[in-house]
């Protein structure tokens, strides 16, 4: 959601400026020459390289087509494009964008990760616990969000872990698995995430735990200094 989301230039609470102030009702939109895909039990009812991705302030990117992409399906015109028209996400049973089946909205071609590996020191603490403590990281800079160091399992007290029902799907990193803190019998729910099974780009971090700082003490060496969460 980068252009309209987070601190993207879009968003609530952009990183940068413009030299003048963009009207808030503006919106973006780009051809996609991307091949996309709908399908409704198994049967292909949209399957077009002329899509035209929309970019809204406070929305995810979204997609429209022409009349005849959209047929008999369900759909809105869109303000923004004359002669294009929304489909609902949720009005067809699967959304593929290049072979990549899709979840809750289409990938920003905006959106970049670089997953780097470095010597940026990170602790974490849970109620006199020390659960990492090592400056073998990986820091993640994701567009428009802050920053985020990964560790390896084996920096980390995985005996004290174990897997939560939760989870979270990221266009850009996959599937998250979330794991609880047990320490003397208390536990604490969700304080870590991973991608186990990571999307390509992300590949560095398969595996890789980062840390609620909501739920932890956290003591992280950060691009505009030490973070410290207690």
């Amino acid at each position: 959601m980068t252009l309209t989301s987070a601190r993207g230039p879009l968003g609530p609470n952009p990183a940068g400026r413009f030299s003048k102030p963009l009207p808030d009702s503006v919106v973006y939109v780009e051809p996609h020459p991307r091949r996309v895909q709908a399908m409704v039990k198994g049967r292909t009812v949209i399957d077009t390289e002329c899509a035209l991705l929309v970019h809204r302030s406070g929305h995810p990117p979204a997609y429209a087509f022409t009349a005849d992409d959209v047929a008999a399906l369900p759909s809105t015109p869109e303000p923004a494009a004359a002669g294009y028209f929304s489909v609902p996400w949720d009005a067809v049973d699967e959304w593929i964008e290049e072979g990549r089946k899709l979840v809750h909205y289409p990938p920003n071609p905006y959106h970049r990760i670089d997953c780097r590996p470095t010597r940026r020191r990170l602790r974490v603490d849970l109620n006199g616990t020390t659960l990492v403590d090592t400056d073998d990281t990986i820091i993640v800079f994701e567009t428009a969000l802050a920053p985020v160091l990964y560790v390896s399992p084996a920096h980390v007290r995985t005996d004290l872990l174990h897997r939560t029902d939760s989870s979270s799907y990221c266009n850009y990193k996959g599937m998250a698995t979330y794991w609880a803190v047990e320490i003397d019998g208390a536990v604490t729910s969700d304080v870590a995430w991973s991608y186990e099974d990571t999307l390509a780009e992300s590949a560095a971090i398969s595996t890789y735990l980062s840390f609620d700082p909501q739920r932890v003490s956290i003591v992280a060496e950060l691009p505009q200094g030490t973070f410290v969460q207690d």
